[in-house]
């Protein structure tokens, strides 16, 4: 059953099987190969959302590239919203841990490991199990997963945030994402931060913060 950690880990196999000869014979990945690779990634994370039920786009209206309400059911529905803005944080961490894991060479390569990492978290947002999590846990009560146009907008925007973190100082990259989680915690009373926290450790005061916003507090 595509469900629990079954998507996210099929995801990383076929991102592994893909990158497997570069690492095993030491060969450089050119941006050519990198590209390819991360366009099959996530096709196969947008072939699992369909399978686990996921639309390809929002379904009561035209399709749109942005929508600024959070409460509106087209929220994670449509191309890009202001939780897009915390995929591209995910671009900027993920640009710091390959560097890390991998070092400052290899850019291509470490392209495709950050987009394999991204697509392989989409697949596990879109399972049954992480999406009622949400709905009991967070104000997502409304959540019932993305469309496949988010969750590929979502990566986009996470490959838009490592490659902003590759040209900027490390200074300007951590302070612009501290900026982004400001932003949105004063815009939409979430962020990446809070989103993580309220997942893994509920806590009830911010939970009553953030349905103020919508006057169920």
């Amino acid at each position: 059953m595509l469900d629990g950690y079954v998507p996210p880990l099929l995801v990383l196999g076929l991102a592994g099987l893909l990158l497997a000869p570069f690492f095993l014979r030491r060969r450089t990945v050119d941006w050519a190969a990198a590209v390819a690779i991360m366009l099959a990634v996530i096709a196969s994370a947008a072939v699992l959302e369909r399978q686990m039920g996921r639309p390809v786009s929002y379904t009561k209206g035209p399709v749109r590239f942005w929508i600024a309400d959070v409460l509106s059911d087209q929220n994670s529905q449509q191309v890009a919203d202001p939780y897009s803005f915390t995929h591209v944080t995910h671009g900027a961490l993920f640009y710091g841990m390959t560097v890390l894991a991998l070092g400052p060479a290899r850019p291509a390569l470490r392209a495709a490991v950050a987009v394999a990492l991204e697509s392989a978290w989409e697949a596990l947002e879109n399972t049954n199990m992480v999406i009622d999590r949400y709905r009991a846990v967070t104000v997502s009560l409304g959540y019932y997963g993305d469309s496949v146009f988010n969750s590929v907008g979502d990566t986009l925007a996470c490959v838009v945030g490592f490659f902003f973190a590759a040209k900027l100082p490390v200074r300007a990259t951590v302070w612009t994402a501290i900026g982004l989680e400001l932003l949105l915690t004063l815009w939409i009373r979430d962020s990446l931060l809070l989103n993580i926290v309220m997942l893994i450790h509920p806590i009830e005061a911010v939970k009553t913060w953030q349905l103020e916003i919508a006057g169920q507090g």
